[in-house]
């Protein structure tokens, strides 16, 4: 089984590849090559979706499949292999004719008089087929070929110099390898990674939904046959994380023959280590031996892998229910210490409702909530309420999974619990606040305008009896809007505010839930009143994650960087360590960590996102992160993936409504054309951020992009059409945020005559805001140098560039570098010797590794942080320490923070023409 649905191979680019230049370029990288991996993983489709293409090409494709039952008859494969061209034997000589012959019984004769005739003559007949047209010998399940047939491929695949021969073999891991795959290339297929099993998960028929599509995903582990038989279960009452998944009849049968010779004794030490999750204790290894020789289980020590996801599920599931009761109730017994394994243990050894076991599953539910496992909190909250024997019991339960699930982007799951309740009970309140978890969890997915519909409701209808509750439900309403940029829900959203607000107590979560809906609904308005309760609740130290994570989007959106960093470092710990944010707002952090330049986290966060959205139902979330990895990725000048990622994010953003998002791409094209020097399309992107009117098309995050507007109006002659946005805007700029004003002293600048430039781009750069965004401050500081040298003041504009240019180095954001560089050398500096300028001349992503190593993270590490093989991690840094003119990794930390030329390490080389003035811009290099 393989990794392709309905003709497409999926998430198998790079092995594609190396598959495709081995079939299609006789000659390159030698004649044979080996596809290893483990049942089911994708060899077969890897080879099939390469070689069936052949045909057309003139390519003879000559084909075996191993098969366990011919392993026994001699020479089976190879007349499998030969049969379609046997008819050109006639043409050899007689004795290698009677030989090949007389081995497939066609004649007589004996293949064991001579062996070298035979495998000559084998060679022959292939060189002969290959003279009219190139060969390609494909031996898929090699592992169960006869030996001679497979003694004779070794012999011809050393004798393949020259020919137009080659060699694609399949070869189950684990297996030895045949003789005419040993010196030879081998490509190792691993599991599949988390977006593209979802992917194909998503593609089969009725994909599973809520709880069971991340069981499936995480049972399957990226086993591609795995994945499609998992994905045929139905959602029901037994699928929880101690009992695997079950099979269809015919896999569970093809599995479980395997197991009906082995001793009693064995079959229940397998139903132990297909119950548990650790090491199966106090059993002998000549007891384990059965099922090693059987090809069922691996042995490490003390360790006991299963060889197969579904060979765990095939044990587990050819166990009467009573011997797997048993094996829970050991199972228990074992893990007295670890609750929240004990509790799913007890569970699954009882046959009904049981009060004392719902009260520890309810327990562990509780831990694992505070440990942000949304989903494990949800799903064990759902079994204690299907454990409780009290309907308002059940009913607590049940909608406290809802809760957590609503924080998975499950929305199915929260809807399947919500019914639930809704079968339980008529009483309103009740049923408003099961759905207010479906409401929270519908804001996230393609149907917001229902889930605006139903928060609002379920807000009016809690407000006299739940305050808190009905401020949960607004300020998720609140999200809605402020995805949706939708400037006309302001309004409904302050009408329901306004009855809730004047008697909710003064507990931190109210305080902090009318924080929310006023500064997602309107952040510029009473600023000052809005800071003073956020600096006061993110002073509270023992804040739970949940308080940390809103405390830091609402300074986000209030554009208090440093202070939305500081709480998100609160909650995460390590550097580049993403918080812990539920799905649908992780990506907030990493808007935080692009405008304060953390890039390398901003895209650490991206894929962590990405990775969630794959397990999401449906994957909604999966927009926001790819135009965040695209604004870094314009940023640090790959404009091509910039672009890319931002198209995808605008497809997904269109289809959603979703304003906020598809003004981020906007932005996200409109740098990387400005990054390529393409001012009239970058000017086109800008412009699409705000309305045909010059409103902005989102009522907030549409103004960053003005001074950028602004900026490329002035390259293209496009002065007044920038200008009339720039006017609209700016009494809603003007009061705001230091932020807002230094962007539209900026734009102002760029877009006014000399005077009033010069006091414009004075008053941006004046603006108490470079700590927290500081390309946007370097950008201003560019701007402000190329203006001055361009007006012949290159003695202030140098320090202006200087300043800049260091912190686009540090940053990493290469055009903006070259364009410094470049402006520094037209106003009369050049770098002083000794100060490397080499880590511009490397690819982005080198530079990232670089910057990571420089930081001590470890190949792996970096892997983890960037989605790469530790292997190609290393690669990288071996290709740059020549660029870099370093020998060790521990001068990379010197060359990343001191790399870049201060104003003291600039030497004049011609002086500047016209006036400096001694009170010119040196205040602003900071």
């Amino acid at each position: 089984m393989g990794t392709s649905w309905g003709g497409t191979l999926v998430g198998r680019s790079s092995e594609a590849a190396r598959v495709r230049g081995f079939v299609s370029s006789p000659g390159d990288g030698g004649q044979v090559l080996v596809v290893t991996g483990e049942p089911g993983i994708g060899k077969s489709a890897l080879i099939d979706s390469e070689v069936d293409g052949l045909r057309d090409t003139g390519v003879r494709v000559l084909r075996a499949e191993g098969s366990e039952s011919e392993r026994a008859l001699a020479f089976a494969g190879l007349h499998q292999l030969l049969r379609p061209v046997l008819a050109q034997a006639e043409s050899l000589p007689d004795r290698q004719r009677d030989a090949l012959l007389g081995a497939f019984g066609i004649a007589a004769g004996s293949a064991e008089s001579d062996q070298l005739i035979l495998r000559i003559a084998v060679l022959t007949l292939l060189s002969h087929t290959a003279r009219r047209h190139p060969v390609l010998i494909v031996v898929d399940d090699a592992q169960w070929l006869d030996q001679d047939s497979l003694d004779v491929l070794a012999f011809v695949s050393r004798r393949l110099d020259g020919e137009q021969i080659r060699l694609l073999g399949a070869v189950r891991s684990g297996a030895p390898l045949p003789a005419f795959a040993r010196s030879h290339p081998v490509l190792e297929l691993g599991p599949l990674e988390a977006s593209a099993a979802g992917r194909l998960l998503d593609a089969q028929p009725g994909p599973p939904v809520g709880p069971l599509r991340a069981r499936v995903l995480d049972e399957a582990a990226g086993n591609p046959l795995a994945l499609i038989e998992f994905a045929k279960l139905e959602s029901g009452p037994g699928l929880w994380p101690v009992e695997p998944l079950p099979l269809t009849d015919r896999l569970e049968q093809g599995f479980t023959s395997r197991l009906d010779g082995l001793p009693g004794a064995t079959k229940r030490a397998l139903l132990l280590a297909a119950t548990g999750t650790g090491t199966v204790e106090g059993i002998a290894p000549e007891v384990w031996r059965p099922a090693e020789q059987a090809e069922l289980i691996r042995l490490r020590g003390g360790d006991v892998r299963f060889r197969h996801p579904l060979i765990r599920s095939a044990v587990y599931h050819a166990a009467p229910p009573a011997e797997r009761h048993e094996a829970h109730r050991r199972w228990a017994a074992a893990l007295r210490d670890v609750p929240g394994r004990r509790a799913w243990h007890l569970a699954a050894a009882g046959t009904g409702p049981d009060e004392a076991v719902a009260r520890e599953m309810e327990c562990a539910a509780e831990q694992t909530g505070k440990r942000s496992g949304f989903a494990a909190a949800a799903l064990a909250f759902q079994r204690a309420a299907e454990l409780s024997p009290d309907e308002p019991d059940r009913v607590r339960r049940f909608t406290r999974a809802a809760a957590m699930a609503a924080l998975t982007g499950q929305a199915t799951w929260a809807e399947d619990l919500t019914a639930q309740v809704e079968a339980l009970t008529d009483d309103p309140v009740q049923l408003a606040l099961i759905r207010l978890h479906k409401g929270q969890a519908l804001a996230l997915t393609p149907r917001r305008n229902a889930a605006y519909t139903l928060l609002l409701r379920v807000a009016e209808t809690l407000a006299p009896h739940h305050p808190a509750q009905a401020l949960e439900a607004l300020a998720a309403a609140a999200l809605v809007c402020y995805y949706s940029g939708d400037a006309g829900r302001r309004d409904e959203i302050r009408r329901v505010y306004s009855l809730i607000a004047a008697s909710p107590g003064r507990r931190q979560e109210h305080e902090l839930a009318c924080l929310w809906i006023r500064a997602a609904t309107d952040p510029s308005a009473d600023r000052a009143g809005l800071l003073a309760v956020l600096r006061r609740l993110a002073a509270f130290e023992p804040a739970g994650p949940g308080l940390l994570a809103a405390a830091a989007t609402i300074a986000w959106l209030l554009d208090e960087t440093t202070v939305a960093v500081h709480l998100f470092e609160r909650m995460s710990g390590p550097a580049l360590t993403p918080a812990p944010l539920p799905d649908g707002l992780r990506c907030v952090e990493g808007w935080v960590c692009l405008e304060h330049g953390r890039w390398s986290t901003a895209r650490a966060v991206a894929a962590a996102s990405t990775r969630a959205a794959a397990l999401s139902d449906p994957p909604f979330t999966a927009a926001a992160p790819r135009a965040l990895d695209a604004c870094v990725l314009a940023l640090q000048g790959d404009p091509a993936a910039a672009r890319a990622s931002a198209r995808e994010a605008l497809d997904l953003a269109a289809a959603q409504e979703n304003r906020f998002v598809a003004v981020r791409a906007r932005w996200a094209m409109g740098t990387a054309a400005a990054a390529e020097g393409d001012h009239d399309a970058a000017f086109d992107q800008f412009r699409l951020m705000f309305t045909t009117d010059g409103d902005e098309v989102h009522y907030h995050v549409s103004r960053y992009g003005l001074a950028d507007l602004a900026a490329a109006a002035a390259r293209t002659g496009r002065q007044d059409a920038a200008r009339a946005v720039v006017d609209r805007l700016a009494d809603r700029l003007t009061n705001s945020s230091s932020r807002h004003r230094a962007l539209l002293f900026r734009a102002r600048a760029l877009l006014a005559d000399a005077d009033e430039a010069e006091q414009c781009f004075r008053a941006a750069l004046d603006e108490p805001y470079a700590e927290d965004r500081p390309f946007a401050h370097a950008h201003t500081q560019l701007d402000y140098g190329e203006w001055l040298r361009r007006r012949l003041r290159s003695g202030q504009a140098r320090p202006l560039l200087a300043a800049a240019l260091e912190t686009f180095g540090r940053l990493g954001a290469e055009p903006w570098t070259s364009r410094a560089l470049a402006e520094l050398r037209a106003a009369g500096i050049r770098q002083s010797p000794g100060v490397s300028d080499s880590l511009p001349a490397l690819t982005p992503q080198q530079q990232e590794i670089v910057r990571l190593a420089a930081r001590g993270l470890t190949n792996r590490e970096i892997g983890e942080r960037l989605q790469l093989s530790p292997r190609t991690v290393g690669s990288h840094l071996y290709r740059s320490f020549p660029k870099l003119g370093v020998t060790a990794r521990s001068q990379l930390r010197d060359l990343v923070d001191g790399r870049m030329p201060q104003v003291a390490e600039l030497t004049q080389v011609e002086a500047g023409a016209g006036r400096e003035g001694r009170d010119g811009p040196y205040e602003h290099t900071g």
